[in-house]
């Protein structure tokens, strides 16, 4: 018995091992085939399950029930334009949307329904049919609408919606825009003359007792197609089921609307009126260009939005005046809780006295003559009465705004126009009148031609002028507080420096910049920074942020290294100026800053080079850590040959920047700060409008007359306090907008092949800092070409720009930032003109000589009191 248990014994424990031996040899399959389990228990979800539909959800109890749209794409596009729709538009739809692709299509971040026995082969007739089965099947009573879409389509979903409860969903509808087909298919898609499809690009909508009727009938239309098109096909198939055609409607076209530009459509300009009134764009071919689409309308939405708060402070500010609550009360009266918050609050409203103001061109009443808002006068050139330049061409921006306004108004006549059988077509702007009230917003006067076109009854063509008046308001500022942790300094103005300012017809926005790990101190810096501009953040924000999220805002050893810069600076002469210039260097840039490094061009006579040369080795003796050089130059004087030389040199490396700027100019720390903060390698460049100095002393025993003597000018410098801030008022100087001569660069940024540097065949002073910004704005035109490569195919948005910069040698664009600076001070100095210059350089110098004479106050009254002048410029008049 005994030996009989240990055979038993042993067969078993043999069995158990080959069993356990089985089992880790077939691990790997064991695992494999969990894998797939797992796989087809997500393929199981249920219809609901897939697009997030709980049971108890119906039309008429759901305001989320109106529309289901179905996708149609492929497996291959699954991660590119399917994604995109649904991180677009697609989740924004007032209902459902799920992705209709192949049997073996997987997406885990997308709604997507597999189809069963349906391939990516096209053209994609199963799947289209497929996909309304489905729809019936498992949605039919749960929405009022059905759509059908590419996925190369955009909705604007909140027009879809508005469109769709305008229309009676019980009724059988088929939506969409009509086709029979183009000159080439004409009569050969077995329509008969009375049949038309709805085209499948812009996209298909149909009401649920359409799907109702057509659904059981899809086998039937699968095994009768007539031609290899799904749309023709699913519109022959309503047509005979359901027993309507597809919308005989114009304004289709424009509501689902098809551009005929294939893969470059909305790669261009988005101002335009079918991006601006259509349901669905079509075709998308790129992600980017989707993304690019769903931004746009966004900020139309906002548009939107900022007009209807306008229009409630309008209304609360007249039942205020109804209810005859004092107007200095903001909070309409104690406890009531319309406007509970005061302006301290970030609950803070607006006050509605300002923003419910109702339009009037008399909403601004002047108490004296100095509050006077002058007219700018608006025709084939911009004519300012206050403007150093009167006459000038009219401004990109405010050409945009023009166009903005005139389309907005043009869409107003005409929305109801086809009704009427007319329609008035836009011209020109013959001229106008333009202001802008820093309170309320900004007032326009404009004469249009405009033709007036009757093809209804008696039909004309009539040529018509009409005045507008029109009153673009401001609305509030709004504060936007980004979370998520502390953005360097650098980055902050990078990313958010166009968030700041407010425009015409919409709020400016101030970025507030904290970190999640910042104290409660440094929030109170942050909002005290807010509160008192931008100039001041500008200044701060170097040294208030750290370099990374959840650092004490108080540990300086944590600040990012500062960049270091090399002022260069052309000269030829000017000892005495010079000498005056290298004493603001040393206060501010060697003895306050230490990463600020000075690089001189100079063309100088034998007699004051050892000057010149003796007080740079003196200086560079001093501060040894600094680099302090000098180029010899000989020949003529060139400014552009001056900098490039200098640029060129291996005086500065590649990671510096570059600030040219020239000896008349002073400067404090904050100019340092601002260019630090401004210059961006590889994205921005930063030209300071710099202060310019007017004659101080104009006149002299009753007549105007020019002090020749550079030392007399000079001498009033020579103690200056170069720390304290200068002085800037409209008496004393102006802003000199249209100088280019000072602008801060990464080297690695000029010597770009599509920059190149300075131009050297100019002679003399002037126009080469004209031409370096030309060659900016020509490099960064050739970059716009990026949204065309995109729309081709040529170039994948969402590499890095690095990769994309090695391997496809596209060079980034370079923004060219422009801001009044009060610390950059050009100090006076007689001004000469040689004739002997070019002609647009002579002219050039001319305005330059002419601006600095005094501010039109002080020209006008020098005017009025001297008889003999008025006199001398009537005879000059004449003479000429």
């Amino acid at each position: 018995m005994s030996q009989r248990k240990k055979i038993l014994y042993g067969l078993f424990g043999i069995i158990i091992g080959l069993c356990v031996g089985a089992l880790f040899r077939n691990y790997r399959t064991l695992e494999i085939v969990s894998m797939c389990n797992s796989i087809n228990s997500m393929k199981q979800k249920t219809a609901l399950e897939i697009i997030g539909l709980h049971p108890s959800e119906m039309p008429d109890n759901s305001q989320r029930n109106l529309v289901f749209v179905g996708v149609m794409t492929a497996k291959d596009f699954l991660q590119s334009r399917a994604k995109a729709v649904y991180d677009t538009w697609g989740k924004n739809i007032p209902g459902r949307i799920a992705f209709f692709s192949s049997e073996e299509s997987v997406a885990e971040n997308l709604p997507l329904v597999a189809l069963r026995g349906v391939d990516d082969r096209y053209p994609p007739q199963k799947k289209s049919f497929m996909m309304l089965h489905y729809m019936y099947e498992h949605y039919i009573d749960r929405f009022e609408w059905f759509a059908r879409a590419d996925d190369d389509v955009f909705v604007r979903t909140d027009k879809l919606e508005q469109f769709l409860r305008s229309i009676d969903s019980s009724k059988p509808q088929f939506i969409g825009q009509a086709g029979r087909g183009n000159s080439e298919e004409f009569g050969l898609l077995s329509l008969e003359f009375d049949e038309n499809f709805c085209m499948g690009g812009p996209g298909v909508i149909m009401s649920r007792e359409t799907l109702r009727r057509v659904a059981p009938h899809i086998p039937t239309c699968l095994k009768n197609l007539y031609s290899t098109h799904e749309d023709v096909e699913v519109g022959r198939c309503v047509q005979k089921f359901a027993g309507i055609p597809c919308t005989w409607n114009y304004e289709m076209q424009s509501i689902l609307h098809h551009n005929s530009s294939g893969n470059r459509a909305f790669s261009g300009n988005l101002k335009n009126k079918e991006v601006h009134s259509a349901i669905t764009l079509h075709p998308v071919k790129r992600p980017a260009l989707m993304y690019r689409l769903h931004a746009y309308t966004l900020g139309l939405k906002a548009q939107e939005f900022r007009q209807q708060s306008l229009l409630l402070h309008r209304d609360i500010a007249q039942m205020t005046t109804l209810l005859q609550i004092p107007k200095i009360n903001k909070n309409l009266a104690p406890g009531v809780p319309i406007f509970p918050q005061d302006e301290t609050s970030p609950a803070y409203l607006g006050d509605h006295n300002v923003l419910g103001s109702t339009p009037d061109l008399n909403r601004h009443r002047p108490a004296h003559l100095g509050e006077l808002i002058e007219w700018d006068f608006i025709a084939k050139s911009l004519y300012s009465a206050m403007h150093p330049n009167p006459k000038r061409k009219i401004e990109s921006s405010l050409k945009e705004g023009l166009n903005d306004v005139v389309r907005e108004i043009m869409e107003h006549i005409n929305n109801f126009s086809r009704q009427r059988g007319r329609v008035i077509e836009f011209r020109e702007l013959l001229y106008g009148y333009m202001r802008v009230n820093s309170l309320y917003g900004q007032d326009l006067i404009l004469d249009l031609l405009l033709v007036y076109k009757k093809y209804r009854g008696k039909k004309m063509t009539v040529p018509v002028r009409r005045h507008l008046y029109i009153q673009r308001s401001f609305t509030d500022i709004r504060v936007r507080e980004i979370t998520g942790g502390v953005v360097p300094a650098h980055a902050v103005t990078a990313l958010d420096r166009r968030r700041i300012a407010g425009g015409a017809g919409a709020s400016g926005e101030v970025s507030r910049m904290m970190g999640t790990g910042g104290n409660t101190t440094g929030l109170d810096r942050m909002r005290s920074i807010l509160n008192s501009g931008w100039e001041r953040l500008s200044d701060t924000l170097a040294s208030q942020f750290p370099v990374a999220a959840g650092s004490d805002f108080r540990s300086p050893s944590l600040a990012p290294a500062k960049d270091r810069i090399v002022f260069v600076i052309p000269l030829a002469g000017r000892s005495e100026t010079f000498m005056r210039f290298l004493r603001n260097f040393e206060e501010i840039a060697l003895a306050r800053d230490g990463r600020t490094d000075l690089l001189v061009s100079m063309y100088v006579d034998p007699a004051e080079s050892p000057l010149v040369t003796g007080l740079l080795d003196q200086l560079r003796a001093q501060y040894p850590r600094n680099r302090i050089n000098y180029l010899q130059l000989y020949g003529n004087f060139s400014r552009g040959v001056a900098l490039d030389r200098a640029i060129k040199s291996p005086f500065c490396k590649p990671g510096d920047i570059l600030f040219f700027i020239d000896v008349d100019m002073i400067f404090t720390q904050r100019t340092l700060d601002r260019i630090r903060t401004n210059v961006i390698r590889n994205r921005q460049v930063y030209l300071p409008i710099v202060f310019s100095e007017y004659d101080p002393q104009p006149e002299v025993g009753g007549r105007a007359k020019l002090i020749t003597t550079e030392h007399h000018r000079s001498s009033s410098s020579s103690f200056r306090n170069f720390t304290a801030p200068y002085r800037v008022s409209n008496s004393n100087g102006y802003f000199r907008q249209f100088g280019y001569g000072l602008a801060g660069i990464y080297k690695a940024d000029i010597l770009r092949p599509d920059i190149g540097g300075f131009n050297t065949d100019i002679n003399g002073w002037g126009l080469e800092d004209v031409k370096f910004l030309e060659n900016i704005i020509a490099a960064n035109v050739k970059g716009s070409a990026r949204l065309l490569d995109v729309a081709d195919g040529k170039v994948d948005p969402f590499q890095d720009p690095l990769s994309l910069q090695q391997h496809q040698q596209l060079p980034q664009e370079l923004t060219v930032f422009r801001a009044p600076d009060p610390s950059l001070v050009h100090i006076f100095h007689p001004i000469s003109c040689d004739r002997n210059l070019e002609e647009a350089q002579y002219r050039m110098c001319l305005g330059t000589k002419a601006n600095t004479l005094g501010s039109f106050r002080v020209l006008e009254e020098r005017f009025v009191r001297d008889r003999e002048l008025l006199l001398y410029g009537r005879r000059g008049r004449g003479r000429r």
